[in-house]
């Protein structure tokens, strides 16, 4: 529990840091996505998920 815990909160740190270092790219980028189709806004975040997946898998051991 501690280490899902941990991650949430690396997570917030990274994403705010993005949205705190540059609000107008994060705005850009949330319109982009805002246009693309739900299938492949899907298939982005399911990529994304095997990919956070792997990492942790490799890292952890």
């Amino acid at each position: 529990m501690k280490d899902l815990v941990t991650a949430l909160g690396l997570m917030l740190a990274l994403e705010g840091a993005l949205y705190a270092a540059a609000p107008v790219a994060m705005k850009k980028i949330m319109r982009e996505a805002m246009s693309q189709p739900e299938g492949f806004v899907r298939w982005a975040g399911f990529a994304a998920l095997v990919v956070g997946v792997g990492v942790v898998w490799v890292v952890r051991g």
